[in-house]
């Protein structure tokens, strides 16, 4: 039986701890949060899980064996960090932490004391996803050519970081995840309209060494809902809709095609090629839940989460690549590699 607390129940803890509480093999020992209200509802919800308002709570309870974290980002190397510290297998929602430096440390606590570390890149554990991977692998699609990302709302406003680091670490995980390949260079504009100096609009592009190039557009000021993932191959092209209900992903055997000869300059002409459109057939289940079942394998099995703190590293490399490149005009950011990181942690 796994004995786990959850920090914090605001916004996405609650989510957090109602697939916990569903989990055999699970047991949701304590629930933590600094607001009384948040605790109350809680406590509404859930009769007989004890609450705290003190995270210390959680550290010294010997009884616990793994942590969720889904505080505001400030807290989640701290918190993190003290929970390793204590041997408790820890789970952080993403993204990971404020810097690539406090990643790597979490990284070698978690190592060092042969605990599991894990992060909450939820759409990696998404039905959809997990087909478009197939799909990408397959070649189906042909080369990766072009990728857009556009997770647009009207809100929720964050204090403590801008909207690319509380939007586009969904994409960006979804990306490493499809393409396994980390970008070369990463460029970001944007504009802070309602708090000063927090904004609410960036626009992110990606260059890879396969050829591949990314955009992700992430805003709070907008007046529709988007979630939507265009893929452009040299053979097909796919969209995937996470608001759409039933039809998530469509293909469209659609291209561009370059003559393969011609003697003159005149003789020279694209063509485009329209054939059908096609959905595959996703039997749905709630992300959430698979990746709370996947943490609690994890530990209890000794493999390592699809999650892992790298990934996590790797998220919060692009962000503070992304967030250079907004310091200077939006100029081209280069990404360390990750080799060296890994050598020495291993």
């Amino acid at each position: 039986m796994l004995r786990v607390a959850v920090v914090g129940c605001g916004y996405w803890g609650p989510n957090l701890l109602r697939n916990l509480m569903s989990l055999p093999d699970c047991q949701v020992r304590l629930v933590c949060d600094a607001s009384e209200n948040r605790r109350a509802h809680m406590k509404q919800l859930y009769r007989d899980v004890p609450t705290t308002g003190n995270f210390y709570d959680v550290v010294q309870d010997s009884q616990i064996d793994a942590v969720v974290i889904a505080t505001p980002v400030r807290f989640h190397f701290d918190m993190a960090r003290q929970c390793l510290e204590a041997g408790k297998h820890t789970f952080i929602e993403k993204p990971m932490a404020r810097t690539s430096a406090e990643c790597e440390e979490l990284i070698r606590l978690s190592e060092e004391r042969n605990l599991k570390l894990m992060v909450g890149h939820t759409f990696v554990y998404s039905t959809p996803v997990i087909k478009i991977k197939e799909i990408v692998d397959s070649g189906q699609l042909g080369q990766v050519q072009h990728i857009s990302a556009r997770r647009l709302n009207l809100g929720l406003y964050q204090k403590d970081i801008n909207v690319a680091w509380d939007l586009a670490p969904h994409d960006i995980s979804i990306l490493l995840y499809i393409l396994e390949e980390m970008p070369m260079f990463v460029n970001c504009q944007g504009a802070a309209h309602v708090t000063r100096k927090i904004e609410d609009v960036t626009n992110m592009t990606l260059s890879y060494d396969s050829g591949a190039f990314a955009t992700i557009e992430s805003s709070w000021l907008h007046p529709n809902k988007a979630r939507e993932i265009v893929i452009v191959g040299t053979r097909m092209m796919l969209v995937y809709d996470d608001l759409e209900p039933t039809e998530k992903i469509k293909i469209y055997d659609k291209r561009v095609e370059v003559p393969p000869h011609y003697d003159t300059f005149a003789e020279f002409q694209y063509s485009y090629h329209y054939g059908d459109v096609y959905s595959p057939y996703l039997t749905m289940v709630e992300p959430l839940k698979t990746e709370c079942e996947h943490f609690r394998d994890c530990i209890l099995t000794g493999a390592q989460p699809d999650s892992s703190g790298y990934d996590g590293l790797k998220v919060v490399q692009i962000l503070e690549a992304a967030s250079a490149s907004l310091r200077n005009g939006g100029g081209q950011v280069g990404i360390e590699n990750l080799e060296e990181i890994q050598m020495v942690s291993s």
